[in-house]
């Protein structure tokens, strides 16, 4: 076949397979609204004045160290620079480790929005998930008084400090010298103020209108790990600017929260109301509380349409789920009630109890998308409400976003150096969600196809090369590399290994080692050479048929044909690898190669010759991503060498299929 006639066939194939999808596409979203129409949903009446009344007390059950408590106070204003915060915190630290501490740190998040100098805007160029900033959209935080209890400042103590990549423009992480030393166990508490300019929403937080997100809005600090935490030889501060593909580490502690907004604006928050809202002045202020978690984010609009409902499971005690709808999306909250209901449910069932009373879901705006896909410690978003009659994009986020409750809100990894425990198991999480509640499979061929740059799962957040690299890697072959695992030892197995790393590593911040010595303490195996392939280091499984050679033999005084096939491994270890010899009267040969040397050479003798030889036809093998070269002709135009043929063909199936998912 030459490259021409090859060039004809595949894009008549593609136009004829792509008109197929479009086909099966509408059927299936017909098909996906008659289902969700019918689900035996407890039906909630919406309303725009509605306004969450239930108040809770904290409870007496303690889950973490709480290292940090919290007492603040914010108020939204409008200003001539547009929305900002006005901010005071009472913040508490409690020394874990044994040595002497002199100095803290804290994050100040808001100024990666302060200039196209911060090292979030230079490694980022501005953008985010398909979201772009607004030129001259700039936010920033100012800490404008900071005291000990004793009442003395600490202003001439603060500096910025870029332990990453010494970008003296970049302000997203302050020292404090303290004015006395913080001895092992025992606490300091700072009184700092502080104002926020809200940028525009972009990179999960800002404002959209009358829409304002407030995530990473407070001096939040940072960790001090003492030795033995995360590996850690000696203690010290875990400290790292604001990039461009990071996200957050903090400890665990308690939030009291009192939030100040116009009277015709809502409030949704981490935690739940201590009080009931009060109106005076022409300003509403809100009270809540939230224990056992390491972040606080709230968000409020005039325009939410609210809604609640009670769920409970076994393995969920009692939650009230708290819907904020955009109004564009007033008609579908029993989709969002019940892909979160779905979640709970399954999520505690595979990784231990939900230990939270609430459980809050916010649905942007259009315009304010910036802000969607993101979680907090018992709040998340939904995307912007970008279209009213949505396809699974809806119930896929509200899965994945509750599913980050347990990897990034109850283990809290270290999203700075460790991502891909938190994005990678998500991910793996919510695929297993979205098969057993909706039907829908994921396209793992296809998904292993896009790795084309692999990279060690181990890596800082910010030493990929850029923010494709990064997702590439951190979401989907993270991904990718659980479910291999669970290939390999079993689904029964790996479910174990998944309840009993959550379990055990609950509000304690894991590493991947802790991982590791989990699948281990399961299995009874050692998993040493699978984590440095496929996790401290960046394979893919690629196997290749090399070549083939055959000739007409005599045998027993009959003609038959016997051929010789080289298979090559030029990636990862796999330990069972599926190999299909087919003849040209159709008898097929299939063999089992243990993937462990460089190359295995088979030699078969048939009566007639041999017409292809295939590696993992069924596509078992989920971190293979080079199939192409898993097929060859016996065939083959030696003019032209060509596999085009029969993989080619299984590539366009594969990608019009993941169309779908």
């Amino acid at each position: 076949m030459t490259p021409s006639q090859t060039k004809r066939i595949l894009t008549i194939s593609l136009i004829v397979c792509l008109l197929g999808y479009a086909i099966w596409f509408s059927k299936n979203q017909a098909d996906h609204l008659s289902t969700m129409s019918k689900l035996p949903e407890q039906r909630t009446a919406v309303s725009d004045k509605a306004e969450p009344q239930t108040i809770e007390e904290p409870t007496s059950k303690v889950y973490s160290k709480r290292i940090v408590e919290y007492h603040m106070n914010v108020k939204l204003e409008d200003s001539p620079i547009g929305k900002t915060l006005q901010g005071s915190q009472s913040v508490t630290w409690t020394n874990p480790g044994k040595n002497i501490v002199n100095e803290l740190y804290f994050h100040l998040y808001p100024n990666a929005f302060a200039s196209k100098q911060s090292t979030f805007i230079q490694e980022s160029g501005g953008k985010l998930r398909g979201d772009v900033m607004k030129e001259g959209s700039y936010g920033s935080m100012e800490i404008t008084d900071m005291q000990t209890e004793e009442g003395m400042s600490l202003m001439k103590r603060m500096q910025y400090v870029q332990p990453d990549d010494n970008n003296p423009n970049d302000r997203t992480l302050m020292k404090v010298r303290l004015s006395q030393p913080v001895k092992p166990g025992q606490s300091i508490t700072l009184n700092m103020k502080f104002n926020v300019k809200m940028p525009g929403v972009f990179a999960r937080m800002g404002v959209a209108g009358n829409f304002v997100m407030a995530g990473q809005w407070f001096p939040k600090l940072a960790v001090y790990e003492p030795a033995g935490m995360r590996g850690r030889t000696t203690e010290g501060w875990n400290i790292h600017q604001y990039h461009g593909n990071s996200e957050f580490y903090s400890d665990f502690g308690t939030y009291n929260v009192r939030i100040q907004v116009p009277e015709a604006y809502k409030v949704a928050a981490s935690g739940f109301p201590t009080k009931s809202a009060v109106q005076q002045d022409g300003y509403k202020t809100y009270q809540y509380y939230a224990e056992d978690v390491h972040d606080f984010a709230w968000a409020a609009s005039p325009d939410f349409i609210y809604a609640e409902q009670p769920f409970s499971a076994p393995n969920v005690p009692g939650v009230r789920i708290k819907l904020y709808l955009d109004p564009a999306h007033k008609d579908l909250q029993e989709r969002y009630f019940h892909a979160a209901k779905v979640a709970l449910a399954r999520y505690s069932e595979w990784y231990g109890e939900y230990p939270y009373s609430t459980l809050s879901i916010v649905v942007p705006p259009k315009e304010g998308n910036g802000a969607g896909g993101m979680e907090y410690p018992t709040l998340i978003t939904a995307f912007g409400a970008m279209d009213d009659n949505p396809g699974y994009d809806l119930e896929r986020t509200v899965v994945h976003e509750i599913g980050h409750q347990y990897f990034y809100g109850m283990l809290a990894s270290n999203e700075f150096e460790e991502a891909w425990l938190d994005e990678g198991f998500t991910s793996y999480a919510e695929d297993r969600v979205m098969e057993t509640e909706y039907g829908i499979v994921a396209n793992l061929p296809i998904e292993s196809s896009y790795m084309t740059d692999p990279a060690p799962l181990s890596l800082f957040a910010w030493k990929y090369k850029d923010s494709n690299q990064y997702a590439e890697n951190v979401y989907t072959r993270g991904k990718l590399v659980l479910i291999a695992l669970e290939k390999q030892i079993g689904a029964k197995t790996m479910a174990k290994i998944m309840k009993t790393y959550t379990k055990k590593w609950a509000f304690r911040h894991p590493t991947t080692s802790d991982f590791q010595r989990v699948v281990e303490q399961v299995t009874k195996k050692d998993w040493t050479d699978f984590f440095n392939q496929y996790v401290y280091k960046g394979f893919m499984t690629d196997y290749a048929v090399e070549s083939i050679t055959a000739k007409k033999v005599e045998n027993k005084g009959t003609s038959a044909y016997e051929s010789k096939v080289i298979l090559r491994k030029k990636g990862g270890d796999y330990p069972q690898v599926p190999v299909v010899f087919m003849f040209k009267d159709g008898t097929s040969v299939k063999r089992t190669w243990d993937g462990a040397s460089a190359t295995i050479q088979y030699t078969l003798t048939h009566k007639t010759p041999l017409d292809w030889v295939m590696i993992d036809p069924q596509d078992t093998m989920v971190l293979e991503n080079k199939r192409i070269n898993n097929y060859m002709n016996a065939q083959i135009d030696e003019a032209v060498k060509t596999r085009i043929n029969f993989s080619t063909a299984k590539l366009i199936e594969s990608i019009l299929n993941a169309l779908g998912w």
